[in-house]
């Protein structure tokens, strides 16, 4: 298992260690030793899973204080473009986003921890998006930020996105105050 950092302190991009032969392939997706190994002492509370159709975009999510998650994503089938947001108020990343394509041919896992805003977009159909979270979500704690908010200007790669009624109305990241 290969971890890599990004510009954007705590957001990693893992590389599971994939063994592939006529039958199919195996690979560890998660390993709690090899995460503490690595300095990432984390207890996962809550999977998740979604299926979207290509052009489905979700997101800029994230959950407040106290019920901040932390996620490792990744993709079981298709492909997104996944965007992680930096909203940490004393980061010197405060604002800056990264991206990347998990997908399940590439099995490339995201740790996104608390202080992040989180979104992705579908990039073909039947797309199942996989997410393990380090607490459980909280209605009161659930917050979003515009997804197509010019500040942050991310390229989602997608002309018209399907967006939920929900993240159409998003604050936009001037409006949006970081409870982190």
């Amino acid at each position: 298992m290969e971890i890599i950092k990004t510009p954007l302190a705590g957001l990693l991009t893992i590389k599971p260690d994939v063994f592939e032969d006529d039958r199919g392939y195996f690979f560890e997706s998660y390993s709690h030793e090899k995460f503490m190994k690595a300095g990432l002492d984390l207890t996962f509370l809550q999977d998740n899973e979604s299926k979207s159709k290509k052009g489905v975009l979700r997101g800029l999510h994230f959950q407040a204080p106290p019920f901040a998650q932390g996620k490792l994503v990744r993709v079981m089938r298709g492909s997104v473009l996944d965007v992680a947001v930096d909203i940490r108020k004393d980061s010197p990343t405060y604002g800056k986003w990264e991206s990347i394509v998990l997908s399940g041919q590439n099995k490339w896992m995201y740790w996104i921890p608390p202080g992040f805003a989180h979104g992705f977009a579908t990039l073909e159909d039947d797309t199942i998006f996989f997410y393990k979270c380090t607490n459980v979500y909280s209605k009161a704690c659930e917050g979003s930020i515009l997804w197509n908010d010019p500040d942050l200007n991310i390229n989602w790669g997608i002309e018209e996105p399907l967006i939920s009624d929900k993240d159409k109305v998003s604050p936009g990241f001037k409006e949006f105050l970081s409870p982190f």
